[in-house]
């Protein structure tokens, strides 16, 4: 039986010719990421299990990016705790105040990851990475601290479900609406503990910022990961930025899957998820006219440089509706300054948007953006879970920056191709 392409990258860093769903196998690591929230906490497990020294400090990724610039006393001292320990063990790659962007738009941008490795990260989205042809996976803190020292995790290899993409994408639809989607179809643990496999002619449709999108709610399904063939897009993208010998991988033929979903992009529409689940789904359509308070555009889901363009398209010469907060949130240092370039930044705060500096802020409800009871917002982010973007009361709609730039001017869930 052949394998995935989860399974042969799981295999190339097991050092074993095949696995199969359901093995238990020991990998080596090519990237461990953390962040401020989390690398603490493995800093703490790290120290208490006697260990003094990383296996290596290039292939460690600490990005202070969830609660910074700091909010508060207990943030600055996460903070403090993961700075003192990248610079005792010369970790290279610390990403503070000033050069840190939300870690799972960083990476890629900075070259860090690339087609082939074998990553985890201690955090949920670290699936994001697939889009790239790599197998990337969240952990906790503990396996965080054992990948930290050992350059090696556990893993049980997962079984996988084919998605199968056909048609184009028609406008105003974007990688966001096709995972919500997929989400809609198969709920959120219908991907449990398995990897979701993108295939079909319409991958070649999709930009690199949809697959990242894509693959970065993976986990919203309950998946493992979410992977992308590596084609001639991925390629592009990763030339000049990885430094290392991407390693292609590609499913065999007689790859066995769980089940496959066939998704017609040409037929998807601006889609929305309603509280409380990301699997809540209705087209923007059935959920137009609900009032919002807030709109919130960026996260390591959807804050790259397309999705400003696209916000900043809609929301060119228009106002942001009385009684609403519209906070726009570039991923990275550079999708800011390419913001500034391009006047991007001009037109969010002339519509009377306010623009932050790369933070993960309101989606977590950590901070820039938290939501009182009663309150309702339309957000790019990736969760909608009660309490999730502030107080129990509120509620968060997620949706494509389009939908959310078009919901802002009208005061309500608008529809972006009439806006």
């Amino acid at each position: 039986m052949g394998m995935t392409m989860t399974q042969k990258i799981l295999a190339a860093h097991a050092g074993l010719p095949e696995v199969h769903a359901g093995d238990l196998i020991e990998a080596k690591l090519d990237v461990v990421l953390g962040n401020d929230v989390t690398t603490p906490v493995a800093i703490g497990v790290f120290e208490k299990a006697g260990f003094t020294e990383v296996f290596d400090n290039e292939k460690i990724v600490i990005a202070l990016d969830h609660y910074t610039p700091c909010k508060d006393i207990k943030s600055a001292e996460l903070c403090v705790i993961a700075r003192e320990f990248a610079k005792k063990h010369n970790i290279t790659h610390l990403y503070d105040v000033g050069t840190v962007g939300i870690e799972h738009a960083l990476l890629p941008e900075q070259g860090l990851v690339g087609p082939g490795d074998c990553i985890i990260g201690a955090d949920s989205h670290t699936c994001t990475y697939g889009a790239l042809g790599a197998f990337s996976t969240g952990v906790g803190s503990t396996d965080m601290a054992a990948g930290m020292a050992s350059g090696l995790n556990w893993f049980r290899v997962p079984p996988a479900i084919k998605v199968e993409l056909t048609g184009k994408l028609q406008p105003f639809v974007s990688g966001k609406d096709v995972i919500l989607h997929l989400i809609g179809l198969i709920g959120v643990d219908g991907a449990l503990y398995q990897s979701l496999e993108f295939a079909g002619d319409g991958v070649g449709e999709l930009s690199m910022d949809d697959r990242f999108t894509i693959s970065n709610m993976a986990i919203e399904a309950g998946g493992k990961n979410g992977i992308f063939p590596v084609d001639d897009k991925t390629m592009e993208y990763i030339q000049g930025r990885f430094g290392r010998e991407p390693a292609v991988y590609e499913a065999d033929e007689d790859a066995e899957y769980e089940r496959v979903v066939r998704i017609d992009l040409s037929m998807l529409e601006p889609t929305v998820s309603l509280p409380h689940l990301p699997s809540n789904t209705k087209t923007v359509g059935e959920a137009a006219g609900m009032p919002v308070q807030q709109v919130v555009i960026g996260s390591c889901t959807n804050g790259r440089m397309s999705d400003m363009r696209v916000a900043a398209s809609i929301l060119e010469g228009k106002k942001v509706a009385d009684g609403v907060r519209c906070i726009v949130i570039p991923a990275t240092q550079q999708i800011y300054l390419d913001c500034m370039k391009e006047g991007l930044l001009e037109i969010f705060v002339k519509a009377g948007c306010a623009v932050s500096a790369p933070t993960c802020g309101p989606c977590l409800g950590g901070h820039m953006g938290v939501m009182a009871d009663g309150e309702r917002a339309v957000a790019t982010t990736n969760r909608n879970f009660v309490g999730r973007m502030g107080h129990t009361g509120s509620e968060v709609i997620l949706a494509s920056p389009a939908v959310a730039a078009a919901s802002a001017i009208a005061g309500c869930v608008a529809d972006p191709r009439k806006a």
